[in-house]
């Protein structure tokens, strides 16, 4: 599995959103690597690294990243994830493969209309941006047409840095595993706990803005992991590491301290 190394110290493991990279965290990556042996990857299908046979499952991503972990031996490392990233976070904590855990807006928690919704959404800009893929730098550059792509995922898209907005747009439409991953998480089961160490910390961070996962599935995740500390993000969309960079990162290392 492909990764990026930054800084030193205690080791954190960043897994990454849907259609994402180890470039998804660049916005907090100074700071946490500031503090950290920060371990970023890309998950099978995405990015640098290939797929393997079930990497267009949930179950699949999973079973990468627990063998990833026992062949690097990062047993009990702290992790944090984004969107799909932080269900896998979660699923880890539950497994008891992790340390302390920080899931930001993690999927899993929808019912009814709310999966539809959400393969319905996302799966119309996956196509759009793959049939709009060598106009994306020019589109991210232009604030009207950075809100426009992004108004799902930001609270406050036209503020972004253009180039973290192409990179992250460039590799949504380049994910091999990326309608086959919506297919299953839409109708796969609900995320389920709890983690099998609750004296582990765990913190759920969740967008009040958030257009994807919608805020009202919070409640569900901390009733799935009761021992979890949740955590809003008053200013947030999707992301928070894109809208509230200072307060994600810092949110992360009180979490993981």
């Amino acid at each position: 599995m492909f990764e990026v190394q930054r800084g030193a110290g205690r080791k954190l493991l960043l897994i990454h959103g849907l259609g994402g990279s180890w470039q998804s965290w660049s916005t907090i990556l100074g700071a946490l690597s500031a503090e950290r042996t920060v371990i970023a990857i890309d998950l099978p299908g995405h990015g640098s690294t290939p797929a393997e046979a079930d990497s267009g499952t949930f179950d699949g991503l999973v079973g990468s990243v627990e063998r990833y972990v026992g062949d690097k031996g990062l047993e009990g490392i702290d992790v944090v994830g984004s969107s799909m990233g932080a269900r896998i976070v979660l699923e880890l904590a539950r497994r008891g493969r992790v340390g302390n855990a920080v899931a930001l807006d993690p999927g899993g928690f929808w019912r009814g209309w709310e999966r539809t919704f959400f393969r319905t959404t996302i799966g119309v800009s996956g196509r759009l941006l793959r049939a709009i893929r060598p106009l994306l730098p020019m589109l991210s550059s232009n604030a009207a047409s950075r809100t426009a792509l992004l108004a799902q995922l930001s609270a406050h898209p036209w503020k972004l840095d253009p180039e973290v907005v192409a990179t992250e747009l460039a590799s949504l439409s380049t994910t091999r595993t990326f309608d086959a991953l919506v297919h299953d998480l839409s109708n796969g089961p609900e995320q389920t706990g709890p983690a099998a160490d609750p004296a582990r910390r765990i913190v759920i961070g969740w967008g009040r803005h958030d257009r994807l996962c919608l805020p009202r599935q919070a409640a569900r995740a901390k009733a799935a992991f009761p021992s979890a500390h949740l955590h809003w993000f008053e200013a947030s969309g999707h992301f928070p590491m894109w809208d509230q960079p200072e307060d994600t990162a810092a949110a992360i290392l009180a979490a993981i301290e």
